[in-house]
């Protein structure tokens, strides 16, 4: 007997008719919301919301011991058992900082950066199943707070809304370090999540829905990672950039921006930017395991258990999952340096966007295929992806173009040319005022900056010392030679004399 009244019912793979029709009612939504309460969607809005902090906590504890591991030491260790408390002490010393507030920002838009970027976070769990149908208090309901025929675009909206904070953030600050963060944060997002849109929408034409339970339903006999490798690894990277995690942390790269965005935050201001990032680490985590890990399916387990697959044991097939793409992510964090911000740039738009946007096209062309077609296009994708990956790597490995090469040479060549014969160019009398539009400019061929006054007052200040040192080091010079003199005159006379 169970004590709460919780108890599985078969999964919507068991029932044959189950899937088919209510697809048929709702545009692909899997999930049977029919027996909702109010009550029951407030538990699992409470359950996500402290599954995540729960997570962060574990996951900002993982990183430690995993990058110490890596790098040959013991990591947090001393405070209880495996160093755990030690997230407690963390999280209080964030809360009793100081929570200063800069005096020239704009004060409305400065609290509300950080509070749109951690609670935007917390959004996209809203959609992401975490198991088949399951009886709770004597009601059946999925796994899942709410899923709908759009769901894909969703996610995507949420994840282009977060970016908002940051922006607003580093803006609101009127300092240069978090603008800059701020800005590259932006075309970082831009650039990165058009690859990754790509990469979903082949999901969504092969799964023939966009919601996330149709999907994770469509992934029955064969995970898409498989049939469709090659949106797997470009969502998987763009991922990467989309959280800022190295080698993409570009926003906050401590040795140019100091912390980015973050600089002029502190205590909990800075903790909900702090929580926000996590968050999305397993927001996209979770999007991954959702798209292209089967969602909450067993690997191998439900070819010879059938309750593999229904009750509570997804959910625990879902949280491993995530868990294993988080550890991708640390683990990158720990073998790979920083790239630069043109190679990063150049990487997303001149090989992810079009790789993606080529394989987009041959998936709509497979599944347009499938429409005059009875049978399964699995297989056709399989054979599809395997070819277009063969194709990538030879384009990865094979030599830049020689003529491409040479041209560049050229054009450096002409540009060094031209900056020289700039240079020698004068224009007498011109000068450039480097402050009028407001902020500092580099002067233009033809131009010249005003002497500095405080370099003019420098040389002024440095030309009685060099006066005297080089009188001092004339004098010296004088007095040496004449020494000399006087030694070889007295050592030929000696000679003589001999």
């Amino acid at each position: 007997m169970n004590p709460i009244g919780i108890a599985s019912i078969p999964s919507p793979s068991a029932a044959a008719g189950l899937p088919a029709a209510l697809a048929a009612q709702g545009g692909g939504v899997v999930a049977d919301y029919s027996q909702e309460t109010w009550w029951l969607t407030l538990i699992k809005a409470v359950f996500i919301m402290v599954f995540l902090i729960l997570s962060v906590i574990l996951a900002i504890w993982a990183e430690r011991r995993v990058l110490a591991r890596m790098q040959t030491r013991p990591g947090p260790n001393v405070n209880g058992p495996l160093g755990l408390p030690q997230l407690i002490a963390d999280a209080a010393k964030l809360i009793m900082k100081e929570d200063f507030w800069l005096k020239g920002a704009e004060s409305l838009i400065y609290i509300l950066g950080p509070v749109i970027a951690a609670f935007s976070a917390f959004m996209i769990y809203a959609v992401i199943p975490f198991g088949p149908q399951v009886s709770m208090f004597g009601h059946s309901t999925p796994l899942q707070l709410t899923d709908f025929p759009v769901s894909v675009l969703y996610v995507l909206a949420i994840t282009g809304f977060g970016v908002y904070g940051i922006i607003l953030g580093g803006w609101s600050t009127h300092s240069t370090y978090p603008l800059f963060g701020s800005v590259r944060s932006a075309a970082q997002v831009i650039s990165y999540e058009l690859s990754m849109s790509l990469s979903i929408l082949t999901v969504f034409l092969a799964s023939g829905t966009m919601s996330t339970s149709g999907i994770v339903g469509a992934q029955e006999r064969l995970w898409w990672c498989v049939a469709m490798i090659p949106s797997f690894l470009i969502y998987v990277v763009s991922m990467v950039g989309e959280v800022n995690r190295l080698p993409f942390d570009l926003p906050e790269a401590e040795g140019e921006l100091v912390a980015g965005h973050m600089v002029e935050y502190s205590s909990m201001k800075f903790a909900w930017y702090y929580l926000g990032e996590y968050i999305n680490m397993f927001n996209v985590s979770a999007v991954c395991t959702t798209l292209f890990l089967g969602g909450w399916r067993s690997f191998i387990l439900g070819s010879f258990w059938d309750g593999a697959n229904s009750g509570w044991w997804p959910m625990l097939w879902f949280i491993i999952k995530v868990w294993c793409v988080m550890f991708f992510m640390i683990w990158t964090r720990g073998t790979l340096v920083r790239i630069r911000y043109d190679h990063f740039m150049k990487f997303g738009w001149k090989f992810l966007i079009p790789v993606a946007l080529v394989w987009f096209v041959l998936v709509a062309i497979v599944q347009g295929y499938r429409a005059f077609s009875d049978g399964s296009t699995q297989g056709l994708l399989l054979v599809l992806a395997a070819i277009f990956l063969v194709a990538m790597v030879i384009l990865l490995v094979l030599p830049a173009d020689e003529e491409e090469e040479a041209a560049a040479v050229v054009e450096s060549d002409e540009a060094e040319a031209g900056a020289a014969g700039a240079a020698s160019i004068t224009v007498p009398g011109e000068e450039l005022d480097a402050f009028a539009g407001g902020f500092p400019v580099p002067p233009l061929p033809g131009q010249k900056l005003p002497p500095s006054p405080r370099a003019r007052c420098a040389a002024q200040a440095a030309a009685p010392v060099r006066d005297a040192a080089s009188d001092v080091s004339l004098a010296g010079l004088t007095q040496t030679a004449t020494t000399a003199a006087t030694d070889s005159d007295v050592t030929a006379q000696e000679g003589t004399d001999d």
